[in-house]
């Protein structure tokens, strides 16, 4: 069921914005928004890759994940097709703090990450927004594991940027000197999808 936002929320979310971005409807589901078939990717058959720029290429199993340091984020979940969730806890992995682990082997001239996930969907965005915007590695919400047709075991979520830009089963992150568009943004979405402004498509 999608409705306004109920009127004992809070107007403003955690980062000062406005909870109910323009356009948007609250619903208390979660529907599933999923472009192909669903990959079934086993706890002990994931790993998280970083490729291109960088003078080393490396690899984190599952175990090797989990010794990361880990947060629990509480935020809500703003989708392109006008439906917005509140106040759910994501759990896993700052990107900001996955950084410090790599930042050494990353290229200086490294501007721009693309994600990629297993079964083939990619999304970019500049890495100084994947720094500065709480961009998660998540692998548990609501203290139980990331459902698989949600992303699990691992999907990327943007709390500042339209759902689509967090690649559910997240596979690698690939370096990059200059932008490229991701799957949805060469089929015409935006390529900055700030849900506050209605970025849902290119001009």
């Amino acid at each position: 069921m999608f409705t306004n936002k109920p009127t004992e929320l809070p107007e403003k979310n955690s980062y000062g914005k406005v909870k109910l971005p323009p356009g948007q409807l609250y619903t208390e589901k979660f529907p599933v928004m999923t472009y192909g078939p669903t990959p079934i990717i086993e706890k002990e058959h994931w790993e998280l890759r970083i490729h291109g720029l960088v003078s080393e290429e490396k690899k984190w199993n599952w175990d090797q994940f989990a010794e990361l340091p880990q947060t629990t984020l509480h935020s809500d979940f703003h989708c392109v097709t006008h439906w917005s969730r509140f106040d759910d806890d994501w759990s896993g992995v700052f990107f900001k703090d996955f950084w410090e682990t790599i930042k050494e082997l990353v290229n200086p001239e490294a501007t721009h990450v693309m994600q990629h996930a297993y079964g083939g969907y990619t999304t970019n965005l500049p890495l100084s927004w994947m720094l500065d915007e709480d961009v998660m590695f998540a692998h548990t919400f609501n203290n139980e594991p990331l459902p698989v047709e949600h992303g699990g075991p691992v999907r990327i979520f943007t709390p500042k940027r339209y759902g689509w830009k967090g690649a559910k089963w997240i596979k690698s992150l690939e370096f990059m000197a200059k932008d490229k568009p991701g799957f949805w943004e060469q089929n015409g979405y935006s390529n900055t999808a700030d849900p506050w402004n209605e970025e849902r498509y290119w001009e």
